[in-house]
């Protein structure tokens, strides 16, 4: 990556943000759930995930980085009003997926320590707001993702290579899988890249001075290694899961994320899996709470002047939530379909915004990424549409 201008430190740090903002609770049981499912096949759906995933996300932070604007802000000029909607339903469904990332973390204190989960997501709340309580919170936000993602990693990598998964089958499964359908692609997908996730570290660039033509090459790096960082973070859990569920051992049905670390390292494995558990959510807390005022702070001038504040107010907001009512269930839902949704409006408008001189100026996109990112849109349109045909029968 390019020296000078823009640090190392910085881009990595943004890529690692949108992959620790993807790696939530969500991920972690959607990865168990879908392995017991399809077994070596589900390497092929992880694959295509990661393609499409690299594709949207190239598509959304070369555009922003070229305009040198936030996503909703480049969405009202291509259409005004636009940016409006996106923003909020970003910033809506973003209160409900941190409410689930906080309930989360309380699961991971109770796992780790037996305490009350309410407890244990109220510590966690203090510890995310320290981050943004510092005079340099960029810096400190773009450090603790980059160190607990890498703790992810390292501690999923052991009871991946401690379950002897069948690397063989895997290979051979991904090119002639079994069993693949669409549902768990679009699922994916929406939490890879969906709603706030795939903007996380594009507007952390531009909080951080990153933007411009001479940016967009850098920015493209980045936005490839955060994709990158979240398959790895994947397929190391898809590993470790294969390998407990070819011997027959039935997950559990309420936390089957932990059922490959307890059965490889009993009571200690389950204890690591809270700590996963922990970093996964208290990151995406981190990530999460950054993104969504970051779609809002453009439209509010008390926001953009105190925005590390407002930050605070709405992990704290969160977490009262939490602590009240309990389990988000129906919010978790209801973000859900807004997730399913968001994604092709932003990649739409993105897309549109790059045939717009008045928006990108002197920048070329590649028509490449253009082609390739209206199949993408195409296929996340039709996805969000099926999506919320099915959360319409949840309710009735």
């Amino acid at each position: 990556m390019k020296r000078g201008k823009y640090s190392s430190s910085m881009l990595i740090g943004a890529a690692f943000l949108m992959a620790t903002s993807a790696i939530g609770p969500g991920f972690l049981t959607q990865t168990a759930v879908f392995t017991e499912k399809y077994l070596a096949s589900f390497s092929t759906i992880i694959l295509i995930t990661i393609i499409v995933d690299i594709i949207a996300q190239v598509n959304i932070w070369r555009i922003i980085i070229a305009a040198g604007k936030y996503g909703q802000e480049i969405a009202n000029d291509v259409f005004h009003g636009l940016g409006y909607f996106i923003a909020f339903l970003v910033f809506i469904g973003g209160i409900a997926f941190n409410i689930g990332n906080i309930a989360g973390t309380g699961m991971a204190f109770n796992t780790m320590f037996g305490i009350d989960p309410r407890i244990g997501a109220a510590i966690s709340a203090i510890i995310a707001i320290a981050i943004f309580l510092s005079k340099e919170f960029g810096n400190v936000m773009d450090r603790f993702a980059q160190v607990l993602g890498a703790l992810m990693i390292l501690l999923a990598t052991y009871v991946a290579i401690a379950a002897h998964p069948p690397v063989g089958e895997v290979i051979i499964r991904t090119v002639t899988p079994k069993k693949i359908e669409f549902l768990p692609i679009i699922t994916l997908i929406g939490g890879s890249v969906g709603g706030y996730i795939t903007f996380a570290g594009g507007h952390r660039l531009l909080q951080g001075g990153v933007k411009g033509i001479e940016a967009v090459n850098n920015a493209t790096k980045s936005a490839t290694l955060g994709i990158i960082v979240a398959a790895i973070m994947r397929y190391v859990l898809f590993f470790g899961a294969l390998g407990i569920a070819i011997k027959g051992v039935k997950f559990d049905s309420v936390n089957p994320a932990a059922t490959p670390f307890l059965t490889v390292a009993g009571t200690f494995g389950y204890k690591m899996f809270g700590l996963v558990l922990w970093a996964a959510a208290t990151t995406s807390v981190v990530g999460c709470s950054f993104t969504s005022l970051s779609f809002i702070r453009t439209f509010f001038k008390s926001v953009d002047k105190y925005f590390e504040k407002y930050i605070i107010w709405f992990i704290v907001f969160c977490t009262v939530v939490f602590v009240i009512v309990g389990k988000p269930v129906t919010l978790l839902i209801f973000a859900g379909a807004i997730n399913g949704l968001i994604l092709p409006l932003t990649l739409g408008s993105m897309l549109l915004a790059s045939r717009n001189k008045k928006i990108i100026r002197d920048y070329q996109h590649p028509p490449i990424f253009t082609i390739l990112g209206i199949l993408v849109f195409i296929l996340t349109l039709y996805g969000g549409i099926s999506s919320l045909s099915e959360i319409a029968q949840l309710f009735k």
